[in-house]
């Protein structure tokens, strides 16, 4: 525990950064001596000490030149920092288990390059990166996914000990980014499809038999479906064509709660659903999802895959309820 928390919260408070990009300047950087430091600091009063007993001119010198070159190493840490410009990215969704990566860009202004500059998020392994002079890099900071639902990865921090390990400067950037963390896939065999009911098919639900014409395409439809040489005929720029089927019943695939193991636990049987949902994405199937109080409709495509599997994440939390 903390001897004064309230120094510590004012000191490194955990508030979001709200203004980007964030330009760091003293009021952001921290400064002390590193382990190496306080020995470097202890052996100069130890040599300080056997100069003055011994009366050494040159000890004196020495000892003065090392505690001038000590201070010039902490103006240098502190001016690895000093300055940088910091825009955070989007990061993309991951699966539980997996390494969730959130992207940071570094702009380095000056004329001078910024070297050894250790980035991590807490608890989670550290990235070193070199930034040339008058440029940028966008780093990757990964963070262990380990449950469902939506990941905060906290606040970042950025360390220095360049150029001589003397010291250790660095300042906290807390950027207002998540991601959502998918359930981890189980790959179990997909469940039978249905026949689309003949009311479906009065009410214009597209069959897979008769050519009906061409209609403007939506993110959900296949590339597979689309009128390549429709398309090619056409000098303009407008929305691409795809093929419109009528006649004969098509399949509906639905992925069911109610289809899953009762046996298992709830988490058990949303990663069931999730490797469903990646098989039948494979399969370019036709499928829908049911969950308790929540019920997607059948469609195709990466849109529609992201999104069953977006309810997944989020069923039975807080945010999901105000979806719903």
């Amino acid at each position: 525990m903390r001897p004064l928390p309230s120094l510590h919260r004012w000191l490194f408070g955990r508030h979001r950064d709200e203004q980007w990009p964030l330009v760091l300047g003293q009021r952001r950087i921290f400064i002390v001596p590193s382990a190496a430091g306080l020995l470097f600091a202890l052996v100069l009063l130890v040599m300080l000490i056997g100069a003055i007993n011994y009366d050494l001119s040159l000890g004196h010198a020495l000892i003065f030149l090392l505690a001038g070159l000590g201070l010039v190493a902490m103006v240098h840490s502190f001016h690895n920092l000093f300055g940088l410009r910091l825009t955070p990215g989007r990061a993309d969704a991951a699966f539980a288990g997996d390494l969730a990566r959130f992207p940071l860009q570094l702009e380095n202004p000056r004329r001078q390059q910024r070297r050894a500059l250790d980035l991590s998020l807490s608890d989670q392994p550290v990235v070193t990166v070199d930034l040339p002079a008058e440029g940028r890099a966008t780093i990757a900071l990964p963070c262990l996914a380990s449950r469902r639902g939506r990941l905060d990865p906290g606040r970042v921090t950025l360390a220095t000990r360049y150029p001589l390990g003397l010291f250790r400067a660095w300042s906290y950037i807390h950027p207002s980014w998540s991601c959502i963390v998918y359930p981890k896939p189980l790959r179990t065999p997909l469940p039978p499809a249905s026949p689309a009911t003949a009311t479906d098919h009065r009410q214009g639900s597209a069959g897979q038999e008769d050519f009906a014409g061409l209609r403007p395409r939506q993110i959900s439809d296949p590339t597979r479906h689309i009128a390549w040489k429709a398309v090619a005929r056409r000098s303009d720029e407008q929305a691409l064509l795809v093929k419109q089927f009528a006649g004969g019943v098509s399949d509906e695939l639905w992925l069911d709660w109610s289809l899953t193991p009762t046996d298992r636990d709830s988490e058990d049987r949303l990663s069931i659903l999730a490797g469903w949902v990646m098989l039948a994405d494979e399969q370019q199937a036709c499928y829908g999802l049911r969950l308790p109080g929540q019920q997607i409709a059948p469609a195709e495509g990466s849109v529609h895959r992201a999104n069953c599997l977006q309810a997944l994440a989020l069923y039975a939390t807080g945010e999901a309820q105000d979806a719903a």
